[in-house]
């Protein structure tokens, strides 16, 4: 069995590549042309799903015992925890837009852009900050029990 540090570091990598693939499309619609609102959609629906459904509940419940060993780290975790509620929100919006773009609707191409750059963009960045500053101080700080209740969460 992968330690939970090895399963979020996994996890991680998956949503960075489904990030870049969800770039690349929206590379193209920059460029004038027509995306796979389809598999755009897809990757976001496997990212609110999982992600937002699985991963960040167990990432909560490790924030909130990794503040209780290491409480100088309380208000950078707090942040990270607000940060998933952003990732959530700008997600759902560009589902929505990308939705009512496969159903015809005429949606200002600025509209889709500054939706999907809120969202790669503040995805992208809260994975490295937790690649970088929180999952090696989650890796010596936090107990067998602790992963326990990770786990328990997801």
């Amino acid at each position: 069995m992968a330690s939970p540090i090895a399963a979020w570091h996994a996890e991680h990598a998956q949503f960075n590549r489904l990030l870049g693939e969800l770039k690349t499309q929206v590379d193209a619609f920059h460029a004038g042309g027509r995306p796979d609102y389809e598999r755009m959609l897809e990757i976001i629906a496997w990212l609110r799903d999982t992600a937002d459904r699985s991963h960040h509940p167990r990432e909560e419940v490790a924030f909130e015992r990794l503040a209780r060993h290491r409480p100088e780290l309380k208000l950078e975790l707090a942040r990270l925890r607000q940060e998933h509620q952003v990732i959530a929100h700008a997600g759902e919006a560009l589902r929505g837009l990308l939705a009512a773009a496969l159903d015809g609707a005429v949606i200002p191409r600025a509209e889709v852009e500054i939706a999907a750059a809120m969202y790669l963009v503040y995805y992208g960045n809260h994975i490295a900050h937790e690649e970088e500053n929180i999952l090696g101080s989650a890796e010596q700080a936090l107990t067998a029990q602790d992963w326990e209740a990770v786990r328990k969460a997801g």
